[in-house]
């Protein structure tokens, strides 16, 4: 099998259900914040972590804007892969791109780069797909808002220092600013806009 041949192996097997299953999770995961939801079961040789790709599978197509953060860009396997199971627009506009691929390792976290959403339009904002090592862990935060009974935690690996005055700024500009979804090999977890966050991650 060939680079490129290789690199398109590894879609939805069943791409109804599979892609279903995944825009359910990401809603439960963005309606439920903290919560670990696993996504992606399934899917093999994906030039991304499993749950991402089938994140970007299930949420993009032909109308879609997607940026890709420079340590994903650069890599022809990855665009190739996006290209055939989505057909999305690859924009490198990080300011106007409806969603958003981060490697958190290699990339970091700016949430100001991206679009906010308007005052006309709030949900033409960006949302972050954003790939770490773990959810399980980092430095805990604690999570309020609407979805969470009470108080939630979470422990992505990887935030970078200051993220939660960063997401301080973002979600005071609610109903603008930007929604989360990280995901680690198998399983996502949400964070949106709505969510108060406090911890050590300051």
């Amino acid at each position: 099998m060939n680079a490129q041949a290789a690199s398109l192996a590894g879609g939805f097997r069943s791409p109804v259900f599979d892609s279903q299953h995944a825009f359910r999770g990401a809603m439960e995961a963005l309606s439920r914040p903290g919560l670990i939801h696993p996504v992606g079961q399934g899917l093999e040789n994906t030039p991304v972590p499993p749950a991402a790709a089938a994140l970007v599978l299930a949420l993009c197509d032909y109308t879609t804007s997607l940026y890709l953060a420079p340590s994903i860009a650069q890599r022809r396997d990855v665009v190739d892969y996006l290209r055939f199971y989505t057909d999305c627009i690859i924009d490198q506009d990080a300011s106007q791109a409806a969603f958003a691929l981060i490697d958190l390792a290699a990339d970091g976290l700016d949430l100001s780069h991206f679009a906010q959403g308007t005052a006309e339009y709030p949900d033409r904002s960006t949302t972050l797909i954003v790939t770490t090592s773990s959810l399980e862990a980092g430095l805990p935060l604690r999570l309020q808002g609407p979805g969470i009974a009470g108080q939630a935690e979470l422990r992505i690996a990887g935030l970078p220092a200051g993220f939660a005055r960063q997401w301080h700024a973002n979600r005071a500009q609610f109903p603008l600013g930007v929604d989360i979804l990280f995901a680690d090999a198998a399983s996502i977890v949400g964070l949106p806009r709505s969510t108060r966050i406090s911890g050590e991650n300051g």
